[in-house]
Parts: C-alpha cells; sequence; structure tokens
C-alpha cells in the first residue's frame, strides 16, 4: 500500500465522497485509508478512531454545506440570508442523502457528547449568524423588536423553523419569508 502522506483535509474530502457514493456506511479507518491511497497509519495520524473520523467528517459537512458566500450580500438582508439558507439545505440534502435527519449522533454512537457538541456548535454558528443578518437589516422597521421579543429569540424561531424544515425535508421558504415580511416589515 501507498504510504504517501496526505492532508487531514484531503481525508476528509475523501471520506466526503465515500459517503455521497456508498453512504455513512462506507466510513471506517481501513475503506478511508484506501480511498485516499495510504496506509490505515496515516489515517490515525489525524484521527485517533472511527468516531473521531466520523465526527470530523460531520463537521466538514455542516462547514460544505454552509460555507460562506463569496459575496456575502446575502447577509445583509434577513430574507436574502433566509432563502439562501434553504437553498443550502436543498444542496446539502442532494449531496448527502439523509444527513439532516441521521446526522451525527446516529452516526456515532461510541462517541455521542463529542457529537452533539460539535453539533451545537455548527447550529450556534448558524444562529449568530441569523442574529447578526437582522441586526444589520436596515429594511426592519423601526420597534419590530423589543425587551420581550428581541432578535436573539425572533433568530431563535427562524432556526427552529428551518430545523423543523430539514426534518420535514421541505426547502421552500416562502412560508418563513412572508412570517418575516409580515413581522419586520
Amino acid at each position: 500500500m501507498n504510504t504517501v502522506v496526505t492532508s487531514k483535509e484531503d481525508i476528509l474530502k475523501t471520506s466526503r465522497k465515500l459517503i455521497q457514493k456508498k453512504g455513512w456506511s462506507a466510513i471506517n479507518i481501513r475503506s478511508v485509508a484506501a480511498a485516499c491511497g495510504v496506509s490505515v497509519g496515516s489515517i490515525y495520524n489525524y484521527f485517533d478512531s472511527k468516531a473521531a473520523l466520523v465526527t470530523a467528517t460531520v463537521e466538514s459537512i455542516w462547514r460544505e454545506i454552509f460555507h460562506c458566500p463569496e459575496d456575502n450580500l446575502v447577509f445583509q438582508d434577513t430574507q436574502d440570508c433566509i432563502a439562501w439558507i434553504y437553498g443550502r439545505m436543498e444542496y446539502g440534502s442532494k449531496q448527502y442523502p439523509g444527513f439532516f435527519t441521521l446526522h451525527s449522533l446516529g452516526f456515532i454512537p461510541e462517541d455521542k457528547c463529542d457529537g452533539k457538541r460539535r453539533m451545537q456548535e455548527t447550529w450556534q454558528h448558524i444562529l449568530t449568524g441569523l442574529s447578526s443578518v437582522l441586526k444589520q437589516d436596515s429594511k426592519i422597521r423601526d420597534g419590530a423588536f423589543t425587551e420581550q421579543f428581541t432578535i436573539e429569540k425572533f433568530a431563535d424561531v427562524l432556526f427552529s423553523l428551518m430545523l423543523s424544515a430539514l426534518l420535514r425535508e421541505d426547502y421552500d421558504p416562502a412560508a418563513v419569508l412572508e412570517i418575516v415580511r409580515r413581522i419586520l416589515y
């Protein structure tokens, strides 16, 4: 076997490709090493277990799906941002069937705490981004938010609607955009 050293990102990219072609069961140290053309030890240089490899792969899929667009304009308008997020959810569903419904906790039974922590970090990043967009959106009418109905609470509601859409595999943002228009504009 070729023992050429590979990078952590190459390993994760190969893992993502294996998932797309063969599903989640294809991810283990040996299969990823073979697909990368490296020794098993090379994979262990970066990941000390299958759980660590799968957890990192899940995290890399989240990053791929929700990577920032090059034109950052979608982050200046709440409606554009929501439409972008729903589009990315649809992309993720097509690229990685079942990813959103199975997610990392189902993939890593021996390391649920780390998988849950990483999932929550990713979700918090998205939630923080939504709050930031709401704060910057100059189209939102004055008085839309109050001490009781804060930007953060509304971002949480939007995020909950998005999670629900993920589980239903409903990638049409029309209803959420209508809620945003009625409440904020």
